[in-house]
Protein backbone atom coordinates (compact mmCIF):
# COMPACT_ATOMS: atom_id res chain seq x y z
CA UNK A 1 0.00 0.00 0.00
CA UNK A 2 1.22 3.48 -0.77
CA UNK A 3 1.63 5.74 2.24
CA UNK A 4 -0.01 8.80 0.64
CA UNK A 5 -2.32 9.71 -2.21
CA UNK A 6 0.56 11.67 -3.75
CA UNK A 7 2.83 8.63 -3.66
CA UNK A 8 0.12 6.50 -5.29
CA UNK A 9 -0.43 9.08 -8.05
CA UNK A 10 3.33 9.43 -8.61
CA UNK A 11 3.71 5.66 -9.01
CA UNK A 12 0.77 5.45 -11.40
CA UNK A 13 1.20 8.57 -13.54
CA UNK A 14 4.79 9.69 -12.98
CA UNK A 15 6.13 13.05 -11.90
CA UNK A 16 7.91 15.59 -14.07
CA UNK A 17 9.80 16.91 -11.02
CA UNK A 18 11.15 13.64 -9.60
CA UNK A 19 11.89 10.19 -10.95
CA UNK A 20 9.15 7.61 -10.61
CA UNK A 21 9.83 5.73 -7.36
CA UNK A 22 10.79 2.09 -7.36
CA UNK A 23 7.63 0.27 -6.41
CA UNK A 24 6.75 -3.40 -6.62
CA UNK A 25 3.03 -2.91 -6.06
CA UNK A 26 0.51 -3.40 -8.84
CA UNK A 27 -0.89 -0.15 -10.15
CA UNK A 28 -4.49 -0.19 -11.24
CA UNK A 29 -6.16 3.10 -12.03
CA UNK A 30 -9.44 2.05 -10.43
CA UNK A 31 -7.68 1.54 -7.07
CA UNK A 32 -6.26 5.05 -7.28
CA UNK A 33 -9.69 6.48 -8.16
CA UNK A 34 -11.22 4.72 -5.16
CA UNK A 35 -8.53 6.19 -2.90
CA UNK A 36 -9.02 9.64 -4.43
CA UNK A 37 -12.80 9.43 -4.04
CA UNK A 38 -12.60 8.99 -0.28
CA UNK A 39 -9.51 11.10 0.41
CA UNK A 40 -9.62 14.15 2.62
CA UNK A 41 -9.30 17.55 1.00
CA UNK A 42 -5.82 18.11 2.50
CA UNK A 43 -4.50 14.91 0.91
CA UNK A 44 -6.00 15.75 -2.47
CA UNK A 45 -4.60 19.28 -2.42
CA UNK A 46 -1.18 17.99 -1.39
CA UNK A 47 -1.22 15.68 -4.41
CA UNK A 48 -2.33 18.43 -6.78
CA UNK A 49 0.17 20.97 -5.48
CA UNK A 50 3.09 18.56 -5.52
CA UNK A 51 2.46 16.84 -8.84
CA UNK A 52 1.00 19.74 -10.81
CA UNK A 53 1.36 23.05 -9.00
CA UNK A 54 -0.80 25.79 -10.48
CA UNK A 55 -0.61 26.75 -13.27
CA UNK A 56 1.78 23.96 -14.38
CA UNK A 57 0.04 20.99 -15.93
CA UNK A 58 2.13 18.07 -14.63
CA UNK A 59 1.55 14.45 -15.62
CA UNK A 60 -1.80 13.84 -13.94
CA UNK A 61 -4.46 13.22 -16.57
CA UNK A 62 -6.83 16.13 -17.01
CA UNK A 63 -9.80 14.05 -15.88
CA UNK A 64 -7.97 13.19 -12.62
CA UNK A 65 -7.27 16.89 -11.97
CA UNK A 66 -10.87 17.84 -12.68
CA UNK A 67 -12.19 15.09 -10.42
CA UNK A 68 -9.72 15.99 -7.68
CA UNK A 69 -10.71 19.66 -7.67
CA UNK A 70 -14.39 18.72 -7.73
CA UNK A 71 -13.95 16.46 -4.71
CA UNK A 72 -12.03 19.15 -2.83
CA UNK A 73 -14.69 21.78 -3.58
CA UNK A 74 -17.40 19.44 -2.33
CA UNK A 75 -15.51 19.16 0.96
CA UNK A 76 -14.66 22.87 1.11
CA UNK A 77 -17.49 24.69 -0.65
CA UNK A 78 -16.84 28.13 0.83
CA UNK A 79 -13.19 28.82 -0.02
CA UNK A 80 -12.85 31.49 -2.73
CA UNK A 81 -9.11 30.96 -3.22
CA UNK A 82 -9.67 27.27 -3.84
CA UNK A 83 -12.47 28.04 -6.31
CA UNK A 84 -10.13 30.31 -8.24
CA UNK A 85 -7.40 27.67 -8.23
CA UNK A 86 -9.84 25.11 -9.63
CA UNK A 87 -11.02 27.61 -12.23
CA UNK A 88 -7.44 28.23 -13.36
CA UNK A 89 -6.91 24.49 -13.72
CA UNK A 90 -10.06 24.16 -15.83
CA UNK A 91 -9.01 27.05 -18.07
CA UNK A 92 -5.64 25.45 -18.82
CA UNK A 93 -7.24 22.62 -20.74
CA UNK A 94 -9.41 24.18 -23.34
CA UNK A 95 -12.68 25.92 -23.74
CA UNK A 96 -14.83 22.93 -22.76
CA UNK A 97 -14.87 23.98 -19.11
CA UNK A 98 -14.64 27.76 -19.46
CA UNK A 99 -18.25 28.28 -18.35
CA UNK A 100 -17.66 26.16 -15.25
CA UNK A 101 -14.49 28.16 -14.51
CA UNK A 102 -16.44 31.41 -14.90
CA UNK A 103 -19.12 30.14 -12.51
CA UNK A 104 -16.46 29.23 -9.95
CA UNK A 105 -14.90 32.70 -10.19
CA UNK A 106 -18.32 34.33 -9.84
CA UNK A 107 -19.13 32.22 -6.76
CA UNK A 108 -15.75 33.14 -5.29
CA UNK A 109 -16.44 36.84 -5.88
CA UNK A 110 -19.88 36.52 -4.28
CA UNK A 111 -18.48 34.74 -1.22
CA UNK A 112 -15.84 37.43 -0.75
CA UNK A 113 -18.40 40.19 -1.18
CA UNK A 114 -20.48 38.61 1.57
Amino acid sequence: MHSTLTEHARCLYGDEYRPRPACDQPHHEHHFVEELTFARADSILAMLHELCPPPVSGYLPVWVRNLAYRLVLLQRPDEPALMREAALSLELFGPDWDSIAADLRQRADELEAG
